[in-house]
């Protein structure tokens, strides 16, 4: 995968939206999620595995998961302990999921369907261009 257009694509992602307080990719590699580029405070979390909180879970399903509180999601794995709320997409090409694009928001339920459908393209496209 091209890590340089995956960073663009979280610069941009970080820099557009001010709800955005962390926006990262994690690579699925084997059985885990390897964290790559990432805009937003450094998470100890850089390596997870499949199944396990928002992301692994994503990873498996290959659906988009909304969160509004995070407190309240059985299994949720903060990256960030003011993280409120998250909007995991899959990466998927050719019906392979490639990773997950992962983003936190400092604020109770940020994610309307504009924010959504934005992360879900952002997925997309890093799967495509990547």
């Amino acid at each position: 995968m091209d890590l340089d257009v995956i960073e663009r694509t979280v610069a941009r992602l970080h820099e557009q939206e001010p709800l955005f307080d962390w926006v990262g990719v994690y690579l699925l590699v084997g059985d885990a999620l390897v964290l790559g580029p990432y805009r937003g405070k450094p998470t100890e979390h850089e390596r997870i595995p499949l199944g396990e909180g928002v992301c692994g879970s994503v990873a498996l399903k290959a659906q988009t998961e909304v969160v509004a509180d995070v407190r309240a999601r059985p299994g949720h794995i903060a990256c960030d302990i003011n993280t409120r709320s998250e909007t995991v997409a899959p990466v998927v090409r050719d019906g392979q999921v490639l990773g997950v694009l992962d983003v936190d928001s400092n604020t109770p339920a940020a994610f309307g369907e504009r924010q959504v459908v934005m992360i879900e393209e952002a997925a997309r496209e890093i799967a495509e261009k990547a």
